[in-house]
Formats: structure tokens, sequence, C-alpha cells
């Protein structure tokens, strides 16, 4: 047994904040990957243990092996696993994998000195705000569909069950990183690309409503923070994660229409009731594929959430390094270079002209994290070329 290294279980570790976060945390700290699937590659340096949350043995098991490899302290755990369905259907697997597998996880801690427990929340949890208007970690909650309200009761969860365990809340804006991986962004960017008719269509006004992003390494750098910090944090502590700049719709669409055609891209209000009789009339069509915008989406899609991260900096001395509006220009390069990757990468169902060039692909193989993680490596190294800083700066300047 390493007794010269603090032990940190990580749960979902195959995910794409789980995976670069394990191999950061290995450099200094005995980590241990619990997944309800085996990766095909694990992180490095991390002994994943395959751990289904919503199985009283599975989870027992998985407690029993740290105890018996690390003994009975662990410096933190940070809780990654959650269930997640961007169609806004209701799934018994919310509660299931992510309230009840909290609540048993946190009740078998218990048997454990557990210095923290780090739980990743989202910042949807809130109410809109009013344009111009802040949230803050006290602002009102109205979760709207499935996923956040599942983060909402996890987090309820989490008050009552944490015991004297410390507690971190991460309330995370829409994570995104140099390949997009971020499925509103990448839907919108396909839209584009595709010349699809509702990429010149938004529901109600197109500069209303903002939504809060935030990069991939800077959520990482969060987490390594309150990691570092923990024996410093309340009891209990909740924290909001994300850029305090929120692009509004409109400004995203002029971005990506000169980045990826070079065009002034025009983009037309539409009533929300006719919208959502357009996307109810889609989801009953024989498409080639599923529409994306769903009913539901409507009535959302002017929200707007700008964050106050006041209280990031100040405990947690966290600032994002990284803003959406500066990554924009790298996420297009590998959709150009390479269409069929970036629309398997950002799990897109290629349009049949774009199949049709090369159909021995298999679409339907997930990019395992560790790929992830050398593409983005080449994307940064080929925007890096002489020339390409040239370029991008010349889409910026015809955003004008």
């Amino acid at each position: 047994m390493n007794t010269q290294k603090d032990t940190i279980l990580i749960t979902g570790t195959s995910g794409r904040i789980g995976y670069p976060l394990a191999k950061r945390l290995a450099e200094s700290y005995n980590v241990i990957g619990f997944d309800r699937r085996a990766p095909s590659h694990p992180p490095p340096s991390a002994e994943c243990l395959y751990v289904d949350l919503t199985l009283d043995e599975s989870l027992r098991r998985g407690l029993q092996a740290i105890r018996e490899m690390h003994g009975n302290r662990i410096a933190s755990v940070i809780h990654l696993a959650a269930y997640y369905d961007f169609s806004g259907a209701p799934s018994p697997l919310y509660d299931e994998i992510t309230v009840r597998g909290t609540e048993r996880l946190l009740r078998m801690l218990q048997d454990f000195e557990v210095e923290q427990f780090i739980f990743s929340s989202t910042d949807l949890v809130y109410a809109p705000s009013a344009p111009g208007q802040r949230l803050n970690e006290d602002s009102p909650l109205q979760a709207e569909w499935p996923y956040p309200q599942s983060k909402v009761k996890t987090e309820q969860v989490i008050h009552a069950e944490r015991g004297k365990i410390p507690a971190v809340i991460l309330r995370i804006a829409g994570v995104y990183n140099d390949l997009c991986d971020s499925i509103p962004l990448a839907q919108q960017i396909q839209r584009i690309y595709e010349h699809d008719i509702t990429a010149y269509l938004f529901p109600g006004e197109v500069t209303a409503g903002r939504q809060a992003f935030v990069h991939n390494e800077d959520v990482l750098d969060s987490i390594m923070l309150a990691v570092a910090r923990r024996k410093e944090l309340p009891p209990e502590v909740t924290l909001l994660i994300g850029e305090s700049e929120s692009p509004s719709y409109a400004e995203l669409q002029r971005i990506f229409g000169h980045l990826i055609h070079d065009a002034e891209w025009k983009t037309y209000s539409l009533p929300k009731l006719v919208a959502k009789a357009g996307a109810w009339a889609q989801e009953k069509l024989p498409l080639n594929r599923p529409p994306f915008i769903k009913p539901w989406m409507i009535d959302l899609a002017t929200d707007n959430f700008e964050l106050d991260i006041t209280r990031a900096r100040t405990i947690l001395g966290w600032e994002p390094k990284h803003s959406v509006r500066d990554t924009l220009p790298k996420m297009i390069p590998a959709l150009k270079a390479d269409p069929l990757a970036w629309y398997r990468e950002n799990d897109i169902k290629p349009p049949l002209w774009l199949r049709e060039l090369a159909p021995s692909v298999d679409q339907a193989k997930e990019i395992e994290p560790h790929e992830l993680m050398r593409l983005g490596e080449e994307v940064r190294h080929a925007i890096a070329m002489p020339g390409m800083a040239e370029q991008m700066e010349g889409h910026e300047h015809g955003k004008a």
C-alpha cells in the first residue's frame, strides 16, 4: 500500500471531465475510478473499478477494494457520475442513478474517513434572470426539465445524508472544449454548416436569452483547487463555475456564419407558437434523422443565464482562463478538416450527402476520452501553425 499519497475516488472516470481529471490528479494522489462500464482505455495511473451505483452489492465491493488497497481514509470523493438525456424526456434513470445512486454512495461512505465530497451540479437549476442581471449561488431555483430537476433533488440528498462529510456543490455552466463537445453549440454549428432551414430561425427575440458556458480545462482547475483547499473550505458550500460573459444566440449565429461560410448570417425571429408547431411537425415527419429541437425547448429558448462567480473567486481563487468567444474559432478547423470525425465526436448523425463521402466509416463507434485528448492536441497544434492565427483574426474582424 502506498502511504506517500492521499487517496481520491472519482465516479465517472471515463467521461469528458473524469478522464482528464484522473490524469491530472494521479500526479499527486492515488486515484480510484468507479465506472458503470469498464473503459476500454482507462486513465493512466488510475485504478479503475467496475461499479454500478444503483446496486448495493456492487458499490459495497468497490468501496471494500479501496479499503483493502489504500486504507479507510479518502481525501476527496469527486462525484461526476449521473444520468443525462438532452431529449428532455422523463426517465427513471434520473432517480436510479443520479439521485438514489448518490444517496447510496453517501450512506456507505459514512464508514470511511472522508475529507471532502464534491458533486457536479448544473447552473440550469436556477430560474432565468432578467437581461443584465447576474445569477449567484443564492438566486431562486427553478429547474425546468428532468436533468436539472434531478440535480436539485440530489443536492437535497447531499444536504440530508452527508453526515460529517464536508460537501462542495459545483453548479457548472455548459461545458465545451476546443473541439466543441457541447450539445447546444455543436447542434448550432451543424445547422449552419448544413444550411438547415432551422439555422435561419429563432423562437422569439434573437438577441434575447444567453446561456452560460465554461471550458473543460477551467472546470478541471476548479475541482483541483477545491481538492487542494479542502481543509480550508466551509462544511458545506455551493459554487457557481462558469464564465461571467454569456454570448447571445444572435452573436453566436454571426460568429459561426463568418467562421463556417465567411458570410453575414441572417437569423429571423419566429413567434414561439409557430416555432413550437414546427418542432412538433418535424417530430412526426419521417425525416432522415430525428430533429434535435423539441417543442419543450421553444419555451426555454430565450431564458437568460448570466453568472456572478464572485464566490468561486473568493473561496477557491478560481478564475476561468478561457472564454467561449475566443474558443469558437478553434472549433471550426476540426469540422472543416474532417467533417465526419467532427460529427462523430459530437455525437451527431451526419447528413446522407456527407455519409456517402466515406461510407466505410463506422459512425456508431464512440470516440474514447484518450482519443479526444489527442484530437484536441492536434487541433491546438494546427491552430498554432503559421498563417492560421492571421486567418482566425480575419474572421474575428468580419464579425463587426
